[in-house]
């Protein structure tokens, strides 16, 4: 963990606007596991997007939303190819094959599980960076990222599996102001193939990229990415209400 960003966040966290609407005193929060520890988890459900829709909405129901997934090793990734390897940043096991430490399974941010249409709020002020339709299977969809800056702190906000008309909406160098709708929660058909939710992400270095940055890493590469990406919580403050 980046110990000056983390302190920095934790230290103004009671001035952050809700991301999503939530009464804590009244709507509830279900934790949700998608870890292999959940044997509800069967190949079936995680392959087919109908049938992991039904899955997330049957758990929702009696909650207002499922939430969680830092840190977590998923098994939800076997989905797409997307997945499938980090990339050139780590080489294969020698004689070949995969010993599983290259797949793409840590998850770097928080998802918000809910109904399409759900309002996304910027917790506190700051500039459109960039945005783009990652249009694959397993990906984002429509995503935005803003920059921010608290004393001389700079950071990331990444908004994953937004509406497709969210990304009309925006302008890179326009500035948000803090609590500010900044999208909605995306259709299946627009968020990259997903049950509606909302992927959100804290980055310290972006490493030039727009639009998008890894929201999973390999075993390999998680203290790097852990270290850039710290619990999103710290804005959420939302995991202490489960």
């Amino acid at each position: 963990m980046n110990t000056r960003l983390y302190n920095t966040l934790l230290h103004y966290q009671s001035t952050y606007h809700p991301v999503v609407d939530f009464k804590a005193d009244s709507d509830k929060l279900l934790p949700m596991d998608f870890t292999a520890a959940n044997t509800e988890l069967t190949n079936d459900i995680i392959s087919y997007t109908k049938h992991f829709a039904w899955y997330i909405n049957k758990k929702l129901e009696g909650y207002t939303y499922g939430i969680g997934g830092y840190n977590e090793d998923r098994i939800l990734y076997k989905r797409s190819p997307l997945f499938a390897t980090a990339g050139s940043q780590v080489s294969p096991p020698a004689g070949g094959g995969d010993s599983g430490e290259s797949i793409r399974s840590i998850h770097l941010g928080i998802d918000i599980w809910g109904p399409a249409g759900t309002k996304v709020y910027a917790p506190l002020g700051g500039m459109v960076h960039s945005f783009a339709f990652n249009n694959n299977f397993g990906d984002y969809g429509a995503t935005i990222i803003l920059l921010h800056q608290i004393e001389t702190v700079s950071f990331y906000t990444l908004y994953g599996h937004v509406s497709l008309a969210d990304l009309a909406a925006v302008q890179e160098g326009k500035y948000v102001n803090r609590g500010e709708v900044i999208g909605h929660f995306g259709e299946t058909a627009e968020n990259g193939d997903w049950p509606p939710h909302l992927h959100f992400q804290i980055i310290e270095d972006l490493e030039y990229k727009e639009g998008d940055y890894p929201g999973v890493c390999s075993k390999n590469e998680r203290e790097k990415y852990l270290l850039n990406c710290p619990d999103a919580d710290v804005i959420l403050n939302m995991m202490n209400k489960v």
